[in-house]
């Protein structure tokens, strides 16, 4: 029989036998953090784009828009009808498609989705939004019947055409800015594969 001193001995063997083999089994829990989807979580507003002058131009857009709606939808009788119906078409699309688009930018949301032209995207929605707005307040102006309620929404809609015609002019520019960009960074990353491929004689094909 082993005596007692052999069986400690043993028995302290296998306890940092076991402590070792445990230590590196895979399947022991660990303190990690595990990274789980953001989603939507997370979410926080860009002062810097609400205080810039994009983002002002955007709130007065979405402003605008909505009162000249308001005024609109105030109104009860009307005749001809097309002026006012057009108006009213043009005011509510561009609160609705400019309100996303603020909520997008305030949010940062639309880093979310690098496949789609932003730049090009918010000069299309400033320059046709513009336009219309300016048709609509014409057409308004020409056949209304002198009311309250319809010169107000005159009023707003030449407002809301020159706010957006501003946010068109400081888009293009964005936009053009972003282009200079991209060609600067194609030509940086084509001149750089360029130099790998000539540094590396393996790739390069070899003469028969």
């Amino acid at each position: 029989m082993r005596s007692g001193e052999e069986l400690d001995g043993f028995e302290g063997e296998a306890s940092s036998t076991s402590m070792i083999s445990g230590a590196s089994s895979p399947y022991q829990p660990t303190t990690e953090p595990v990274s789980q989807r953001r989603g939507l979580a997370g979410l926080r507003c860009d002062p810097d784009y609400l205080r810039s002058a994009l983002g002002c131009l955007k709130v007065a857009q979405v402003i605008l828009a909505l009162i000249a709606f308001i005024c609109i939808e105030t109104i009860m009788e009307c005749s001809p009808c097309e002026g006012l119906y057009f108006f009213e078409f043009v005011s509510c699309s561009a609160f609705v498609v400019t309100g996303v688009l603020l909520i997008l930018f305030s949010l940062n949301l639309h880093m979310r989705i690098p496949q789609i032209n932003w730049n090009l995207t918010d000069l299309v929605n400033t320059g046709l939004s513009t336009f219309f707005f300016f048709i609509a307040s014409i057409v308004l102006a020409a056949l209304n019947h002198k009311t309250g309620a319809e010169i107000a929404a005159v009023i707003f809609g030449f407002l809301a055409t020159a706010v957006y015609a501003v946010n068109t002019f400081l888009a293009a520019q964005k936009w053009r800015v972003s282009l200079r960009q991209q060609s600067a960074n194609d030509y940086i990353r084509a001149r750089t594969e360029s130099r790998d491929v000539d540094g590396r004689p393996e790739i390069q094909r070899l003469d028969t």
